[in-house]
């Protein structure tokens, strides 16, 4: 079996606007990124029920919610200026930074 990794300009601890699915137009900030699948996971967003079972004498089971992930394709970062816009790159010196593509701030 071939896995292929995605390539994503977005990093851990980035706030993002999810731009379609079940989530639409909420924004959160990324706890993980799954490059292997192709997914993140948003702090806040995406809750799933889970039914957990109980590890230790006095750890509570029963069902929890949790953050499921969501796919990198479904989401934008967030410029402070702009709102939801995409990345580009700007090398000043022997630093490459990440830009916002519609107002030219670094992220």
């Amino acid at each position: 079996m071939n896995k292929t990794i995605v390539s994503t300009k977005l990093k851990k601890d980035d706030t993002i606007r999810v731009i379609s699915g079940r989530e639409k137009g909420k924004q959160g900030k990324i706890v993980r990124i799954d490059l292997a699948k192709g997914r993140a996971i948003v702090q806040g967003l995406n809750m799933v029920k889970k039914a957990m079972k109980k590890k230790s004498q006095n750890d509570r089971g029963g069902i929890i919610e949790i953050e499921a992930p969501i796919r990198l394709c479904n989401m934008m970062i967030m410029c402070k200026k702009c709102g939801p816009t995409r990345l580009g790159y700007k090398i000043e010196g022997d630093a490459k930074k990440r830009v916002c593509r519609k107002c030219g701030e670094v992220l």
